[in-house]
């Protein structure tokens, strides 16, 4: 499944705000799979009120204009589920009030209990997170949305890396959110794609981030995978 693709304006200024946030970092940094990349995307350094808020505007505006439909919102532990409540609020903000439920790491067995928190998981699920990068959080967050009842439809990043996933330590022809879209048969939305950072980096005037744009192409060049 996909969605329709994201407006390049939007991308870009996503992208900019990512780098200005710190979030967006360049250098040699080496990833879960083992490479080292010139950049790194670390949602974690969305830490603060302000950054937060801008950041669920651009999955709010992203979403609402994708063409996915679903009924509430899913986040998966950890990161996710700030993620899900946040743009809960903001969807509600435009108009688009919907539940969102997440998950425990582990079930609780007092009070209560079970595994799932917040609103009963029905109806068409879009599950929320910062990145995928195995494609682990998606399938687990699918077993027990499915346990539910529910069905899950689409999941909604930040940014597509677009670089092949690894399976038993070696490189497969495919990223991580084409197996989610492939594979586990759920729509995929980002907010942007390493092309569009290859986009800003061949753009911006800013020399010291220009700079990047070479190392960034080589991993490009290796690692990539063709668009959908």
């Amino acid at each position: 499944m996909t969605a329709a693709p994201a407006e390049p304006a939007l991308a870009q200024e996503f992208v900019q705000f990512a780098v200005e946030a710190d979030v967006l970092r360049f250098g040699e940094l080496r990833t879960k799979a083992g490479r080292l990349s010139p950049y790194f995307f670390d949602a974690g350094r969305f830490d603060d009120g302000a950054k937060l808020g801008r950041l669920v505007e651009f999955y709010a505006r992203r979403l609402l204009a994708s063409g996915v439909a679903f009924d509430m919102l899913f986040g998966p532990a950890y990161k996710g589920i700030t993620l899900a409540a946040a743009l809960a609020v903001e969807l509600a903000r435009r108009g688009r009030n919907v539940p969102f439920a997440y998950n425990r790491k582990e079930a609780k067995d007092h009070g209560e209990g079970g595994a799932l928190v917040g609103a009963p998981v029905r109806g068409r699920v879009l599950i929320v997170d910062d990145v995928i990068s195995a494609g682990t959080s998606v399938r687990e967050s699918i077993q027990l949305i499915r346990a539910a009842g529910a069905t899950p439809v689409a999941v909604a990043i930040a940014l597509d890396r677009q670089e092949r996933a690894t399976e038993d330590g070696r490189d497969v022809d495919y990223s991580a959110v084409q197996y989610v879209q492939r594979q586990l048969g759920l729509a995929a939305v980002a907010v942007a794609t390493l092309d569009d950072l290859l986009r800003y980096l061949h753009t911006t005037r800013d020399a010291a981030l220009a700079r990047h744009a070479g190392a960034v192409e080589a991993y490009r060049s290796r690692y990539g995978v063709a668009p959908q």
